[in-house]
Protein backbone atom coordinates (compact mmCIF):
# COMPACT_ATOMS: atom_id res chain seq x y z
CA UNK A 1 0.00 0.00 0.00
CA UNK A 2 2.91 2.25 0.75
CA UNK A 3 4.35 1.40 -2.08
CA UNK A 4 1.17 2.44 -3.99
CA UNK A 5 1.15 5.98 -2.36
CA UNK A 6 4.65 6.80 -2.94
CA UNK A 7 3.94 5.57 -6.89
CA UNK A 8 0.92 7.94 -6.99
CA UNK A 9 2.69 10.67 -5.39
CA UNK A 10 5.64 10.43 -8.34
CA UNK A 11 2.72 10.43 -10.72
CA UNK A 12 1.22 13.25 -9.50
CA UNK A 13 4.12 15.62 -9.49
CA UNK A 14 5.23 14.67 -12.50
CA UNK A 15 1.61 15.74 -14.13
CA UNK A 16 1.98 18.77 -12.18
CA UNK A 17 5.84 19.28 -13.45
CA UNK A 18 4.93 18.13 -17.05
CA UNK A 19 1.37 20.33 -17.10
CA UNK A 20 3.77 23.37 -15.33
CA UNK A 21 5.89 22.86 -18.36
CA UNK A 22 3.40 22.92 -21.32
CA UNK A 23 1.94 26.09 -19.63
CA UNK A 24 5.11 27.89 -20.14
CA UNK A 25 5.98 26.49 -23.25
CA UNK A 26 2.40 27.77 -24.65
CA UNK A 27 3.39 31.07 -22.68
CA UNK A 28 6.76 31.71 -25.42
CA UNK A 29 5.71 35.38 -26.24
CA UNK A 30 5.91 36.79 -29.79
CA UNK A 31 8.58 38.85 -30.57
CA UNK A 32 8.44 42.57 -30.33
CA UNK A 33 8.67 44.39 -33.91
CA UNK A 34 8.08 48.14 -32.72
CA UNK A 35 7.85 50.74 -35.50
CA UNK A 36 9.34 47.97 -37.81
CA UNK A 37 6.33 45.99 -37.71
CA UNK A 38 5.08 48.84 -40.39
CA UNK A 39 7.20 47.29 -42.92
CA UNK A 40 7.47 44.90 -45.68
CA UNK A 41 10.85 45.65 -46.10
CA UNK A 42 13.82 47.14 -44.59
CA UNK A 43 17.18 47.03 -45.57
CA UNK A 44 20.28 48.18 -44.02
CA UNK A 45 21.92 48.53 -47.12
CA UNK A 46 19.76 49.07 -50.29
CA UNK A 47 15.80 48.03 -51.42
CA UNK A 48 15.70 46.02 -54.75
CA UNK A 49 12.39 45.13 -56.74
CA UNK A 50 12.37 43.99 -60.17
CA UNK A 51 8.61 43.33 -61.92
CA UNK A 52 5.40 43.95 -60.36
CA UNK A 53 5.90 43.19 -56.36
CA UNK A 54 3.18 43.89 -54.10
CA UNK A 55 4.09 45.26 -50.55
CA UNK A 56 0.79 45.79 -48.24
CA UNK A 57 3.43 47.99 -45.73
CA UNK A 58 6.59 50.48 -45.55
CA UNK A 59 9.68 50.61 -47.75
CA UNK A 60 12.96 51.23 -46.38
CA UNK A 61 16.51 51.45 -45.55
CA UNK A 62 18.87 52.46 -43.27
CA UNK A 63 21.90 53.58 -43.12
CA UNK A 64 21.98 53.05 -47.15
CA UNK A 65 20.14 54.89 -49.14
CA UNK A 66 18.82 52.82 -52.27
CA UNK A 67 15.11 52.06 -52.86
CA UNK A 68 14.89 50.83 -56.60
CA UNK A 69 12.15 49.26 -58.71
CA UNK A 70 8.85 51.27 -57.74
CA UNK A 71 6.87 51.43 -59.68
CA UNK A 72 6.91 48.91 -61.45
CA UNK A 73 6.65 47.95 -57.62
CA UNK A 74 3.39 48.87 -55.37
CA UNK A 75 4.43 50.51 -52.71
CA UNK A 76 0.87 50.36 -49.61
CA UNK A 77 2.86 52.09 -47.18
CA UNK A 78 5.48 54.48 -47.56
CA UNK A 79 8.61 54.80 -48.98
CA UNK A 80 11.79 55.62 -46.07
CA UNK A 81 15.27 56.00 -47.92
CA UNK A 82 17.35 56.63 -44.97
CA UNK A 83 15.09 59.07 -42.32
CA UNK A 84 14.42 59.26 -39.17
CA UNK A 85 11.75 56.84 -39.77
CA UNK A 86 13.63 54.23 -41.44
CA UNK A 87 16.50 54.73 -38.63
CA UNK A 88 14.16 54.03 -35.65
CA UNK A 89 12.47 50.59 -38.00
CA UNK A 90 16.59 49.62 -37.95
CA UNK A 91 16.82 50.42 -34.14
CA UNK A 92 13.40 47.75 -33.38
CA UNK A 93 14.80 45.57 -35.92
CA UNK A 94 18.46 45.10 -34.05
CA UNK A 95 16.64 44.92 -31.15
CA UNK A 96 13.36 42.09 -31.84
CA UNK A 97 16.95 40.24 -33.69
CA UNK A 98 18.68 40.07 -30.27
CA UNK A 99 15.24 39.09 -28.71
CA UNK A 100 14.41 36.22 -30.68
CA UNK A 101 18.04 34.92 -31.08
CA UNK A 102 18.16 35.07 -26.94
CA UNK A 103 15.24 33.04 -26.34
CA UNK A 104 15.44 29.22 -24.75
CA UNK A 105 15.38 26.75 -28.17
CA UNK A 106 13.07 24.10 -26.96
CA UNK A 107 14.86 21.82 -30.05
CA UNK A 108 17.87 21.81 -31.73
CA UNK A 109 18.83 20.58 -34.65
CA UNK A 110 22.92 19.64 -35.46
CA UNK A 111 22.57 18.75 -39.04
CA UNK A 112 23.66 21.10 -41.70
CA UNK A 113 21.53 21.81 -42.99
CA UNK A 114 18.73 21.77 -40.92
CA UNK A 115 15.86 20.37 -42.74
CA UNK A 116 12.57 21.87 -42.17
CA UNK A 117 10.07 20.42 -44.59
CA UNK A 118 8.33 17.59 -44.09
CA UNK A 119 7.69 18.46 -40.31
CA UNK A 120 4.80 19.26 -38.21
CA UNK A 121 5.57 21.58 -35.43
CA UNK A 122 3.90 23.16 -32.46
CA UNK A 123 4.78 26.67 -30.93
CA UNK A 124 8.42 26.26 -29.56
CA UNK A 125 11.47 27.79 -30.34
CA UNK A 126 13.75 25.73 -32.90
CA UNK A 127 17.24 26.25 -33.04
CA UNK A 128 19.32 25.36 -36.31
CA UNK A 129 23.46 25.46 -34.60
CA UNK A 130 24.26 26.62 -38.53
CA UNK A 131 22.18 26.48 -41.62
CA UNK A 132 18.44 25.65 -42.47
CA UNK A 133 16.92 24.35 -45.00
CA UNK A 134 12.86 24.16 -46.37
CA UNK A 135 12.14 21.75 -49.52
CA UNK A 136 8.59 20.61 -49.43
CA UNK A 137 6.22 21.88 -46.46
CA UNK A 138 6.62 22.75 -42.65
CA UNK A 139 3.52 22.71 -41.28
CA UNK A 140 3.09 24.80 -37.98
CA UNK A 141 0.51 23.52 -35.45
CA UNK A 142 -1.21 26.08 -33.22
CA UNK A 143 -3.16 23.50 -31.26
CA UNK A 144 -5.98 25.87 -31.70
CA UNK A 145 -4.24 28.76 -29.73
CA UNK A 146 -4.29 31.94 -31.80
CA UNK A 147 -1.40 33.28 -29.12
CA UNK A 148 1.34 30.17 -30.24
CA UNK A 149 4.83 31.67 -30.97
CA UNK A 150 6.99 29.73 -33.20
CA UNK A 151 10.55 31.49 -33.45
CA UNK A 152 13.21 29.73 -35.48
CA UNK A 153 17.28 30.89 -34.68
CA UNK A 154 19.41 29.84 -37.76
CA UNK A 155 22.91 30.48 -37.08
CA UNK A 156 23.79 31.04 -40.77
CA UNK A 157 21.94 30.84 -43.86
CA UNK A 158 18.48 29.95 -44.54
CA UNK A 159 17.88 28.58 -48.14
CA UNK A 160 13.90 27.83 -49.30
CA UNK A 161 13.47 25.84 -52.26
CA UNK A 162 11.18 26.33 -55.31
CA UNK A 163 7.77 25.59 -54.75
CA UNK A 164 8.29 25.19 -51.10
CA UNK A 165 6.26 26.80 -48.49
CA UNK A 166 5.41 27.15 -44.61
CA UNK A 167 1.79 26.16 -43.93
CA UNK A 168 -0.25 27.11 -40.70
CA UNK A 169 -3.05 24.85 -39.18
CA UNK A 170 -5.26 25.13 -36.29
CA UNK A 171 -5.00 28.91 -35.15
CA UNK A 172 -1.58 29.32 -36.28
CA UNK A 173 -0.87 33.00 -36.69
CA UNK A 174 1.55 34.50 -38.97
CA UNK A 175 2.77 37.58 -37.38
CA UNK A 176 3.40 34.96 -34.58
CA UNK A 177 6.25 33.21 -36.71
CA UNK A 178 9.68 34.85 -36.39
CA UNK A 179 12.96 33.65 -37.92
CA UNK A 180 15.88 35.10 -36.82
CA UNK A 181 18.98 33.93 -39.39
CA UNK A 182 22.49 34.73 -38.53
CA UNK A 183 23.62 35.81 -41.90
CA UNK A 184 21.26 35.72 -44.96
CA UNK A 185 17.91 34.23 -46.50
CA UNK A 186 16.94 33.46 -49.76
CA UNK A 187 13.44 32.67 -50.46
CA UNK A 188 13.34 30.43 -53.94
CA UNK A 189 10.87 30.56 -56.77
CA UNK A 190 7.22 30.92 -56.13
CA UNK A 191 7.78 29.93 -51.97
CA UNK A 192 4.67 30.38 -50.39
CA UNK A 193 6.63 31.86 -47.27
CA UNK A 194 5.34 32.79 -43.52
CA UNK A 195 6.61 34.98 -41.03
CA UNK A 196 9.06 38.01 -40.16
CA UNK A 197 12.44 36.91 -41.80
CA UNK A 198 15.35 39.40 -38.87
CA UNK A 199 18.74 38.72 -41.06
CA UNK A 200 21.81 40.12 -39.87
CA UNK A 201 22.95 40.21 -43.52
CA UNK A 202 21.01 39.98 -46.70
CA UNK A 203 17.26 38.63 -47.64
CA UNK A 204 16.77 37.53 -51.01
CA UNK A 205 13.12 37.17 -52.62
CA UNK A 206 13.27 35.17 -55.87
CA UNK A 207 10.45 34.94 -58.50
CA UNK A 208 6.93 35.11 -57.48
CA UNK A 209 7.83 34.16 -53.86
CA UNK A 210 4.79 35.20 -51.85
CA UNK A 211 5.57 36.11 -48.01
CA UNK A 212 2.89 36.23 -45.44
CA UNK A 213 4.88 38.64 -43.82
CA UNK A 214 7.73 40.93 -42.97
CA UNK A 215 11.66 40.74 -44.90
CA UNK A 216 13.84 43.08 -42.43
CA UNK A 217 17.61 42.62 -43.21
CA UNK A 218 20.26 44.92 -40.69
CA UNK A 219 23.14 45.18 -42.41
CA UNK A 220 22.50 44.12 -46.00
CA UNK A 221 19.85 44.45 -49.07
CA UNK A 222 16.76 43.41 -49.32
CA UNK A 223 16.48 41.64 -53.26
CA UNK A 224 12.71 41.15 -54.45
CA UNK A 225 11.28 39.45 -57.53
CA UNK A 226 7.22 40.36 -58.73
CA UNK A 227 6.38 39.30 -54.95
CA UNK A 228 3.53 39.87 -52.99
CA UNK A 229 3.29 40.74 -49.80
CA UNK A 230 0.83 40.46 -46.44
CA UNK A 231 2.29 41.97 -43.62
CA UNK A 232 0.38 44.28 -41.76
CA UNK A 233 -2.27 42.33 -39.84
CA UNK A 234 -3.52 39.18 -37.59
CA UNK A 235 -6.30 37.30 -38.89
CA UNK A 236 -6.45 38.39 -42.38
CA UNK A 237 -7.01 36.05 -45.16
CA UNK A 238 -4.43 35.75 -47.35
CA UNK A 239 -3.67 37.32 -50.56
CA UNK A 240 -4.50 34.89 -53.23
CA UNK A 241 -1.01 34.76 -56.21
CA UNK A 242 -0.60 37.54 -58.18
CA UNK A 243 -1.61 36.26 -61.35
CA UNK A 244 0.82 35.12 -63.90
Amino acid sequence: MALCTVALAVLVMTLVTLMGAAKAYAAEAPVGLGVAGTYSALGGSAVTNTGPSVLDGNVGVFEGTSITGFPPGIIGGVKHSADAHAESAQAATTIAYNDAKGRAPTATYTADPAELGGQTLVAGVYKADVSAGLTGTLTLDGQDDLNSVFIFQVGSTLTTATDSSVKLINGAQACNVFWQIGSSATLGVRTDFVGTVLALASITANTDAVIDGRLLARNGAVTLDSNVFQSQFVRKPRLARRPS
